[in-house]
């Protein structure tokens, strides 16, 4: 198929990346954002393998690579103890990309408006009619071929899929902020956390740069209750402070640029799924389709993915409805694999539980020592795991 007229709605990562790569296979594209002028949400994020792939067939890995921050080790410590520590160089050569959301924002966004496409901005979506799409003031904008769908997990789109979702919210939650990066002790290429049981959890990550000329940056998240967040607010940023400290003193010039509650900001999280992630002239990608805690460090990397898989799909069909089932085919045993893990990691890092961290300091160390063992943890990390090589051979550099 070539020249359908395709509307996407969702100026983030996926959106963008789809605006790319369907602009290039030909199609008429006009993308749609809330926001009076399009902008990033968010910290940081780290580009596994797979998302990194997908941007060089996009070629926009090089000037991504020069933003970000290499990442070759994720470690965490529980009581000084080393408890987890997943290295890439299990995987050879492959390596993961800390960045900071607004980089990646400004890689894609530059790519969109050199291919002299442009942002439809202040058109908040919240319904569809047939091959229209219907915006808060009413407005009746179509007709599409094909809707695309990249608003995130809470899109008002989603009841219009062709199966229910299936949704639980996550007690816990994070508060995050993008900070200067403070140097040593903190690795340059390394996220690091600290845990306290399962109840605490921190980390600092190195997430370069937004801009060529901009400065190093790192994000900072501390685990936190999403019903616990008013009483953090309340109780102020010096009992805080105090609470991280005691945790990991090494942060200390990370707080201290922390001068004001509105530096950080509260992520909630839930496990999402639709099972059919399309519908009439209807289809999700990224968040809208799936989503899940950020544990394995997969949302952005998955949506980069589907962005891959829709755009051949629609290449390799010749009608729309058989194109969305092939896509919706192709992706549905990789993502129900990464939120199955997600599901099962999660606890042991964010819950009330006694029981799990136990496991987690004392047990998971021992098995992880062994080399089949450091191979597959790098592969769930990396993304590859359950990647069926069909999907791997789309984002090739050779094709």
């Amino acid at each position: 198929m070539r020249g359908l007229k395709i509307a996407i709605c969702g100026a983030g990562p996926a959106g963008l990346a789809a605006a790319i790569a369907l602009h290039r296979a030909k199609h008429d594209i006009h993308i749609f954002d809330q926001f009076e002028k399009p902008m990033p949400l968010g910290s940081g994020l780290i580009l596994q393998p797979t998302g990194l792939a997908v941007l060089d067939w996009l070629g926009l890995g090089p000037r991504m690579r020069n933003l970000g921050a290499r990442i070759d080790r994720l470690f965490g410590k529980a009581e000084n103890r080393v408890v987890l520590d997943v290295q890439y160089a299990a995987l050879g050569h492959l390596r993961g990309l800390a960045v900071h959301r607004a980089g990646l924002f400004n890689v894609l966004y530059d790519c969109v408006e050199a291919q002299g496409q442009r942002v439809n901005t202040s058109h908040k979506i919240i319904a569809l009619e047939n091959k229209y799409i219907i915006t808060d003031e009413g407005r009746r904008l179509g007709p599409f071929d094909l809707i695309i769908d990249a608003l995130g997990s809470r899109s008002p789109l989603i009841p219009w899929a062709a199966a229910p979702d299936v949704r639980r919210k996550m007690p816990y939650g994070a508060i995050w902020a993008s900070l200067p990066w403070p140097g040593a002790p903190f690795d340059e290429n390394a996220l690091e956390q600290r845990y306290e049981r399962a109840a605490i959890m921190a980390g600092v990550l190195p997430i370069g740069r937004q801009t060529e000329s901009g400065h190093q940056q790192t994000a900072f998240f501390w685990s936190l209750k999403t019903a616990e967040y008013p009483t953090w607010q309340c109780e102020g940023l010096k009992v805080w402070k105090n609470r991280v400290q005691t945790l990991w003193p090494e942060t200390a010039d990370i707080l201290n640029a922390i001068t004001d509650p509105n530096q950080l900001t509260m992520a909630s999280y839930h496990h999402h799924t639709l099972p059919l992630p399309y519908g009439q002239n209807l289809v999700f990608i990224g968040d809208s389709a799936h989503s899940t805690s950020p544990q394995l460090g997969q949302g952005a990397n998955m949506a980069l993915m589907d962005v891959a898989v829709l755009t051949h799909a629609l290449e390799a069909n010749s009608n729309i409805e058989t194109a969305l089932v092939a896509y919706a085919a192709e992706r549905r045993g990789h993502i129900k694999l990464y939120q199955a893990l997600s599901f099962a990691f999660t606890p042991f890092y964010q819950s009330d539980s006694s029981v799990l961290p136990i496991i987690r300091d004392y047990l998971v160390p021992i098995a992880a020592r062994l080399p089949p063992i450091q191979k597959l943890l790098a592969n769930i990390v990396s993304g590859h795991l359950g990647l069926h090589s069909k999907t791997l051979a789309l984002i090739s550099p050779s094709r």
